[in-house]
């Protein structure tokens, strides 16, 4: 599950982080002869929205929340399974032993009679 997040995460880094500018200089020269320099400064982005990604992580989150209560449900409704098993196999265990007990004290008045 965190292998996941951290995919997600480092996905999401490395999208928003793909970004370009380009510095473009101007010179101009004016009526007087002076010359004016303008630097203009422009940021390409790339086509995937961070909104967009950021909303797929939150929701893969979630997805990934879901499983992973429906998986300690599951655990839980084990252990409840697993907890009956062992209170029937003592309750039969129980019963074996007194069977035995019974059987050994027939054989043992038996022995006594001949």
């Amino acid at each position: 599950m965190k292998n996941y997040l951290l995919a997600a995460g480092f996905l999401t880094l490395s999208l928003t982080a793909c970004k370009q500018s380009e510095t473009k200089v101007l010179t101009s020269e004016n009526p007087d002869g002076s010359v004016t320099t303008t630097t203009v400064e422009t940021e390409k982005t790339t086509g995937v929205d961070s909104a967009k990604i950021n909303a797929t992580v939150d929701k893969a989150k979630e997805k990934l929340n879901t499983a992973g209560e429906k998986i300690d449900e599951a655990a839980d409704k084990a252990g409840e399974h697993l907890e009956k098993a062992g209170e029937d196999l003592k309750e039969a265990a129980s019963k074996g032993a007194e069977k035995v007990e019974k059987g050994a004290e027939k054989v043992k008045e038996d022995l006594k009679k001949k």
